[in-house]
């Protein structure tokens, strides 16, 4: 067997590569294939460096993956990566899924392929959670965007194809959740999490059937393995799937209230099966039987009957945020299930629940969207029986409540005082807590010195009001600068004095007061909140969070002014947790360019501080988003904040980012503002520098090669300092391909010398630097064209007879040049033209087998 200069190894979750000094072909040793697997390897080998495919190449392609698989699967210690990575094999397979149209369904490309990963799955090594996520993302996703296919005679064919490409769904998911001889617990849920909200946030019908249906199916499944006790341990959202199915068994489709009455009715023997007492297993999966596919009572009923038995007082919590959070939905029926719901599980005795002051929050943030009468009333019972149980942690959680209209803190009290007694409960709680701070006040003067940081929250905020809410100059001066100095007073007597003069020296007072410079000012306080290292600083990021969850909060600019400036500390960026996250997360969607621009800045805060991974992750897609704003100083400052990533992160915690990234800055290379244009460049030259060989695989190293002729081209661009930046760009690439001869010819030869270099060695891919000569052809600068297009001749006079006739697309766009407005670009093109159809007259077209490769085998470096 032939060595493989490449050995393998595992580390941290990802397949790596110990360096090599040679460049050798990628080889695998095909010793005991069959005919037909060595065929299939070499078309996967060929599939792989393809562009743009056929159908019939793409299921030739994952019939050949299921080939091999097999072929692997049969031996005794098989391994994929004997013969390609299997990751390589993954990343392509959805990328196949989700190049698939969503508007109809027309191929069997979804099926094959998902049926391909059940294959893959059985080989080892096994994949990663990151690739199965990613996977079921697209299937899900491509399944799911479909349109309603209704059977018909006219639509048979359609029918039949969803169904089984549905069951090809069902297959895979049921493959990617095994671990060993198990299901994994932990992976079932993450792959709900992908699922449900197709169900709770889509407004389609037949989506959320889909969704509850592909839920159902993948319940009954666990149902076979009956000794999972061990790992529902691994399975967190217990409470939560128990709430949404149960309140889709009330909704008004019928469709949709039976497949969610299946999926309740699978989920509910789950929990008999791993949480009954063994004796008793039998007889209660038979009386769950008898109600199986019943009307929604039925269904309600046996749910509030788990909710009391079966379920940890966490996951009761869990259960009635569920219904709670349907009754701020505007739908009259939705509001009427979801109280429904909360009054048959609530009934008294009321059992143990857990996360009271999460329900409490919920309340209070909630009560003024809160209208219908019936939801009014269901929300007054609930804090009633909670403060009846739970008095101290009810009380305590209003009492830490701010909200500076006070419209919002009086609600829950009313509520609480309009039941019996409510008055007398409230009074002997607050006596019995007031009591013993009086007493002790004397020996702890240490309160007396305490600041809330409500108090610097409500004086800046408020006074933002103030200057929003006044139309003239003097009559907004008189209550903000009465805020201030209120401000000023309190602090200096509670022992914040040097805070106070160190922003007197920075002029911070003044500029609060100014109409025109008061955000200059927030920003300043915040910033010398966090380089005076305030105790105060976390419990105020906190409330800023508080106040972002109102999309339509009127001080929102002020907070996120605020919040921008309080992470630069380590103390409130470790309070920095995903809930958090995704709060920010969903003002990427508003339309001021002002919040969005601050947004960036945090983004850049948190890739400062090396320690925010995950948080970074949730923003990923919204930063890259930014770069297609039609706000053209948002993207502007996207850039700048995407060379600061680009700085800061590293390839082993966000490899996927900095992938994306690369495929996003291919159209804004040719972008005509100079600044942006430069500004591209500069990140994908510090992106390079960032790739080391060993992290060089698809789809990375396509983008790589896909980039050679455009930066060889713009050596020559009109702007110097984009020029100056190719060369260096060029050298990291020749570095990380291992092409050491080019290398040389890349740091100090001019661009025709390149250009021929480049040609001569990498020959067997003169097709595709042909196609990316031909997106070079609408470069807005003439220069660029003109090299484009001569590059192209030259290739074309390389081109064999088959190749020759893969170019149609070259030969519309030369005819289209030859109106250029620049003349030798025009000239150029018809000079191509006529090269072009000289060579046609010339070559004759062989014929092509199924899987043999059509042009000399590729390398990798």
């Amino acid at each position: 067997m032939q060595m493989n200069p490449y050995p393998r190894k595992h580390q941290l979750g990802r397949v790596t590569f110990l360096q090599s000094t040679h460049q050798v072909s990628w080889n695998p040793d095909l010793t005991g294939l069959r005919q037909s697997e060595r065929e299939a390897c070499e078309f996967i080998d060929e599939f792989l460096e393809e562009g743009q495919l056929s159908e019939s190449e793409k299921l030739k392609f994952l019939r050949a993956v299921e080939t091999l698989s097999a072929a692997v699967q049969a031996q005794a210690n098989g391994n994929m990566n004997d013969y390609f990575p299997k990751t390589i094999l993954a990343k392509k397979i959805e990328v196949l899924i989700l190049e698939e149209s969503t508007e109809v369904l027309v191929s069997s490309v979804h099926q094959r392929a998902m049926l391909c990963i059940v294959a893959l799955s059985q080989v080892n090594p096994p994949f990663y959670l990151s690739q199965k996520l990613d996977l079921v993302n697209a299937g899900i996703s491509s399944i799911f965007s479909l349109p309603l296919i209704m059977p018909s005679l006219d639509r048979k064919e359609s029918a039949s194809l969803y169904l089984q490409t549905v069951q090809a769904l069902d297959d895979m998911l049921q493959a990617l959740v095994m671990e060993d001889m198990d299901p994994d617990m932990s992976l079932l849920q993450n792959f709900l999490e992908i699922i449900l909200p197709w169900l709770t946030l889509s407004e389609k019908v037949h989506q959320q059937i889909r969704a509850l249906g592909t839920i159902s199916r993948m319940l009954r499944f666990i149902c076979n393995f009956p000794r999972l006790s061990q790992h529902m341990t691994e399975f967190s959202m217990t409470g939560k799937m128990m709430g949404i199915l149960g309140l889709s068994c009330m909704n008004a489709n019928h469709e949709i209230s039976v497949e969610a009455s299946e999926a309740l009715h699978y989920f509910f023997k789950i929990l008999v099966l791993h949480r009954s007492m063994k004796q008793k297993t039998e007889i209660i999966l038979k009386d769950l039987q008898k109600n199986f596919r019943g009307g929604w009572f039925a269904n309600i009923q046996n749910l509030a009957m788990f909710f009391r038995k079966y379920l940890t007082p966490e996951e009761r919590a869990d259960v009635i945020m569920v219904p709670m959070e349907a009754l701020t939905n505007a739908s009259r029926h939705d509001v009427c299930a979801a109280s429904k719901m909360l009054k048959m599980i609530l009934k008294h005795p009321m059992p143990e629940i857990g996360k009271v002051p999460e329900i409490i929050q919920y309340i209070y943030h909630n009560m003024n969207r809160i209208t219908e009468t019936t939801a009014q009333e269901t929300i007054k019972k609930i804090l009633y029986l909670l403060a009846q149980t739970y008095t101290e942690e009810v009380i305590l959680t209003l009492l830490n409540m701010e909200d500076g209209s006070q419209r919002g803190v009086c609600k829950p009290w009313e509520i609480l005082a309009s039941f019996p007694k409510g008055y007398e409960v409230i009074m002997e709680f607050l006596l019995q807590k007031l009591t013993p701070y009086q007493k002790s006040k004397g020996q702890e003067p240490s309160h007396s010195t305490e600041i809330s940081p409500l108090i610097i929250s409500f004086l800046v905020v408020e006074g933002d009001t103030d200057f929003q809410d006044q139309q003239h100059a003097t009559e907004r001066m008189d209550p903000v600068s009465s805020s201030v100095e209120a401000l000023k007073t309190l602090m200096q007597s509670t022992g914040y004095g040097d805070y106070v003069s160190y922003i007197q020296k920075l002029g911070g007072w003044e500029l609060l007061t100014s109409p025109e410079r008061h955000y200059e000012g927030v920003t300043l306080l915040a910033r010398a909140m966090v380089i005076k290292n305030c105790w105060h600083n976390r419990p105020l990021f906190s409330f800023l969070i508080r106040i972002l969850r109102e999309r339509d909060h009127k001080n929102r600019l002020t907070a996120f002014m605020f919040l921008t400036e309080l992470l630069r500390c380590p103390d409130v960026v470790a309070t920095v947790d995903e809930v958090t996250v995704h709060i920010l997360a969903n003002w990427f969607q508003c339309e001021e360019p002002a919040i969005v621009k601050l947004l960036l800045r945090v983004v850049e805060t948190f890739a400062k501080h090396g320690n925010m991974v995950q948080q970074f992750r949730i923003l990923e897609p919204y930063v890259l988003g930014c770069c297609y704003s039609l706000d053209d100083d948002i993207v502007m400052e996207t850039f700048t904040v995407l060379k600061c990533l680009v700085e800061h992160l590293t390839w082993k915690h966000s490899s996927s980012f900095l992938t994306q990234l690369t495929f996003m800055l291919g159209p804004v290379f040719e972008e005509e503002s100079e600044h942006l244009r430069l500004m591209a460049f500069e990140i994908y030259g510090a992106l390079l520098a960032k790739v080391k060989r060993t992290v060089l695989v698809f789809p990375l190293k396509h983008q790589v090669l896909n980039l050679i002729v455009l930066l060889v081209l713009h050596l020559e661009d009109a702007n110097v300092n984009v020029a100056q930046l190719c060369r260096p760009a060029l050298c990291h690439t020749a570095t990380i391909l291992g092409w050491s001869r080019l290398k040389a010819i890349f740091a100090e030869k001019d661009v025709w010398t390149i250009l021929r270099a480049l040609l001569k060695q990498e020959g067997n891919r003169a097709l595709w630097f042909l196609k990316q000569c031909l997106a070079l052809f609408k470069s807005p600068q003439a220069p660029i064209r003109q090299t484009a297009v001569r590059f192209a001749g030259q290739i074309i006079q390389t081109l064999d007879a088959e190749e020759a006739n893969e170019i149609a697309e070259v030969y519309t766009a030369l005819k289209y040049l030859r109106e250029d407005p620049d003349s030798m670009v025009s000239c150029l093109a018809a000079q191509t033209l006529y090269i072009l159809e000289a060579k046609e007259k010339l070559l004759v077209n062989p014929p092509t087998s199924c899987f043999c490769s059509r042009r000399p085998r590729k390398t990798y470096s």
